[in-house]
């Protein structure tokens, strides 16, 4: 077993032992069921990925897909500008059903899946819950503008931001409001839960707790920075890039930024959101690299060249970083090292962050395929 997988392993007992509402560290090995894995939107996979990847199967979509696909019980979900939300076999590729959302498409939402409902947002304002055996709505519920949130699913509630500028909790099962908090920005950003909070870093240039039993707004600090990245919320910090070409590390207790990281020649936002490890940070960059930082202090561990920008998120397996670039190409790098081990040539921009599960890794390209890589 690698030193970074045992680490991980570590920081899994200690937080389950520190506290039982928790959510996991990793997401487990056969399943990828939201955005960044788990709610706590920290990018890692205990799946069991082969040492050498090849392409199994491409799925056309019918146009561009920035929507990070979900994964549960051999079946994958994604979401396309065509406004469908695809339901495709992860074994062969073939299409299982697919649930027409809007004209207006979906952006980057990216599908939440729980309970036997999968959960998406649209581009005209629209939550979705459409049923996993039938690819039937479920419910809907409609915002005032365009959703690129994705929702995250907390218990009875699934939680969800709106350019409408507000955050919402809905019933899991009937979609009906429970409550909503306005901000002063949209909200881009897919909410962190960690302990019955959710964290939202947005367009306001605030840093927000709102807990979610009731939607009291319990932690409010001004971060001075615009960001369209989700925070990854571990052991008591989030950590998020900004719009002033920094990330940021941020003690929710102290309410202060622990430490903030620039490169030191290349100023670019940091669009992409971060995944997180027991000892280093991992995160793409505009400026075209995936970048590498001390957990503790946010100093530089490494850097590595892309082509292009990278507004994917990386997910971490088994001491490799799987990561998109817009450049067309599919990183696999050595957590430790920085080097490349794996590139594989999608042909169109990759903006989504993949997915793992059952050694299987799936991405959807900006020219509408959707791959599937394994053994």
């Amino acid at each position: 077993m690698s030193t970074v997988r045992t680490l991980a392993l570590l920081a899994l007992v200690a937080c389950a032992a520190g506290t039982s509402a928790q959510a996991p560290v990793a997401a487990p090995a056969d399943r990828w069921t939201q955005f960044r894995g788990t709610p706590m939107l920290a990018g890692l996979s205990d799946a069991k990925m082969p040492a050498a990847l090849k392409l199994l199967w491409t799925y056309e979509a019918g146009d561009a897909i920035e929507s990070s696909a979900a994964i549960l019980d051999g079946v994958v979900y994604v979401g396309s500008q065509t406004g469908e939300l695809h339901a495709v076999n992860l074994a062969d590729g073939k299409l299982k059903w697919k649930y027409k959302a809007s004209a207006d498409g979906i952006g980057e939402s990216s599908p939440a899946v729980a309970g036997g409902l999968v959960y998406i947002g649209d581009l005209s304002g629209v939550l979705h819950a459409v049923q996993t055996a039938t690819g039937q709505a479920a419910w809907t519920f409609k915002t005032s503008t365009e959703i690129k949130s994705s929702p995250v699913v907390a218990g009875d509630k699934v939680i969800v931001g709106s350019y409408d500028s507000n955050l919402y909790a809905l019933g899991a099962k009937d979609g009906k409001l429970a409550w909503k908090i306005q901000t002063e920005g949209y909200v881009h950003a897919t909410p962190a839960i960690v302990d019955g909070v959710a964290y939202i870093a947005g367009c306001d240039e605030i840093l927000r707790g709102i807990r979610i039993s009731d939607g009291v707004e319990v932690l409010k600090m001004p971060f001075g920075a615009y960001t369209g990245a989700s925070p990854a919320v571990v052991d008591g910090r989030a950590y998020y890039g900004t719009y002033e070409n920094d990330v940021l590390a941020v003690d929710l207790k102290a309410k202060k930024i622990v430490w903030s990281y620039k490169h030191p020649e290349r100023s670019f936002p940091f669009y992409s959101s971060p995944a997180v490890l027991p000892d280093r940070v991992i995160v793409g960059g505009r400026d075209k690299m995936v970048h590498a930082l001390d957990k503790k202090t946010g100093k530089a561990l490494w850097t590595f060249a892309t082509g292009a920008r990278v507004d994917s998120s990386p997910v971490i397996a088994g001491g490799l970083a799987y990561i998109g670039s817009n450049d067309g190409k599919l990183y696999v790098l050595d957590v430790m090292s920085g080097k490349s081990v794996f590139q594989f040539e999608a042909g169109g921009p990759l903006s989504a962050s993949p997915a793992l599960a059952s050694g299987r890794l799936v991405i959807g390209s900006q020219d509408g395929k959707l791959f599937c890589l394994g053994a």
